[in-house]
């Protein structure tokens, strides 16, 4: 009993800290939030900090994947949602879902903004290619099965389509006009993606 009860503490107390991680970093950036801001919003001890994430930037990958999960989750849910054999009419959805998201308070600064300062471009580019590479690959894989698309190298054309989603969502994200500028991502994106479908 004593065990399960300190799973407990622990489990909340990262929960605590992510919430006010995900809460700050959304607010303030990265580079505007303290150790010990963060502590205090979570109602936890510096030492709780250290022992579950190391640090500052610790707590701050745990947010992302966090974040970058649940974005993957939801594009997923669009894609299945569609309940569509149809590759462009699935890869709209995905990417409608994606380039809204991209609109997001919390992903534009911490995802888009923040995350390749702190991670490092190489890093950054490791977990941004970890959730969304999948995706693409296997839409990709669908349509190549069905016949629509030639056998080209999947694994690469699904890497050029996530450097090209991934362009459309900073630029959704730095535009003063969101809403034109993801109609306009999302039109050129499907131009892209429509290229690839045999006539």
């Amino acid at each position: 009993m004593p065990r399960r009860s300190q799973e407990d503490r622990s489990r909340s107390t990262r929960t605590a800290l992510e919430q006010a991680g995900r809460r700050l970093f959304t607010e303030r950036g990265f580079a505007g939030i303290s150790a010990e801001q963060l502590v205090a919003e979570a109602g936890v001890t510096r030492g709780a900090l250290h022992h579950h994430y190391g640090d500052k930037r610790g707590l701050f990958l745990a947010v992302l994947e966090r974040l970058e999960l649940d974005s993957t989750a939801e594009i997923e849910n669009a894609i299945r949602a569609t309940g569509s054999d149809d590759i462009l009419i699935s890869m709209a959805a995905g990417l409608n879902a994606f380039l809204e998201i991209c609109q997001r308070p919390e992903m534009i600064r911490i995802a888009l903004f923040d995350a390749p300062a702190v991670l490092g471009w190489e890093q950054w580019r490791e977990l941004e290619a970890r959730y969304g590479l999948g995706l693409i690959i296997s839409e990709l894989e669908r349509a190549r099965g069905a016949g629509l698309i030639p056998d080209i190298p999947i694994q690469t054309m699904a890497q050029l389509i996530l450097s090209a989603v991934g362009e459309a969502g900073l630029i959704v994200a730095h535009a003063e006009d969101k809403d034109t500028a993801r109609a306009h991502a999302q039109q050129s994106l499907m131009l892209l993606v429509g290229g690839l479908l045999r006539r």
